[in-house]
């Protein structure tokens, strides 16, 4: 049986996460790698003393998790779980009055590809999700996605191998409103497979610098002859 938050804890965990700060430092993770607080002092633009306290308040708060590796300590958001929270936050963030000023060319690639912790978002995953959709692979509703006999077989024969005999607490396949296109994309453990699955054959890479992934040459003829995306996809 799970804990039920009362509303005080609520507001704490809110008030956390409200923190210009520390919220800069929650999207940058969003990115599903595990970064330094150096560089998450240089996200969120403090001095990484300022950046370790605010860092000590998520951890203690079980927003975010650390991981040694020799002299270095990284951090990560604690579970998907979080991530998914976060990414809730981003949509409800998104709705509100038009922007009156040009999208540069960043923010036009991060609503192209980027990464949503360990699934893709943006158009290429509303595409995606639209054809495995059309397709017959999953069936989506209100509640969610299921994955049928027919995606199954797709999945296998796309290296992606459901056959694991423990019983994870995470759904096989969940949807994700997405907070650019305002259109749900595939998440859950499927999600997080294609994109690992995508990552291996090279079809899209991570950027250094930011969330927003590259569609390689490989990627782009892959999505248009195993995925069907149509032509036109990138215009939404």
């Amino acid at each position: 049986m799970t804990g039920f938050a009362s509303p005080n804890t609520l507001a704490a965990v809110a008030s956390l996460i409200g923190d210009t700060t520390r919220a800069n430092m929650l999207c940058a993770l969003m990115g599903g790698q595990a970064l330094t607080a150096g560089e998450l002092s240089r996200d969120a633009g403090v001095t990484p003393q300022t950046a370790s306290e605010h860092l000590a308040k998520m951890v203690d708060a079980n927003l975010l998790t650390t991981v040694k590796q020799g002299r270095h300590r990284y951090y990560r958001l604690s579970s998907a779980q979080v991530a998914h929270g976060i990414d809730s936050l981003m949509s409800i963030a998104a709705v509100g009055p038009k922007r009156h000023h040009p999208m540069g060319p960043r923010e036009k690639d991060m609503r192209i590809a980027r990464s949503c912790y360990d699934h893709i978002a943006g158009r290429l995953a509303v595409a995606i999700t639209d054809s495995l959709s059309d397709s017959g692979v999953i069936l989506l509703s209100d509640e969610g996605a299921l994955v049928t006999k027919k995606g199954k077989d797709f999945l296998g024969e796309f290296g992606i191998d459901l056959s694991d005999g423990s019983r994870p607490k995470r759904p096989l396949c969940r949807t994700c409103l997405d907070w650019s296109e305002r259109r749900h994309h595939i998440a859950g453990r499927i999600g997080a497979a294609l994109f690992q699955r995508m990552l291996d054959l090279g079809w899209v890479a991570r950027r250094a610098d930011s969330r927003a992934l590259t569609i390689t040459p490989t990627g782009e003829k892959g999505f248009r002859n195993i995925f069907r995306l149509p032509a036109d996809w990138r215009e939404g």
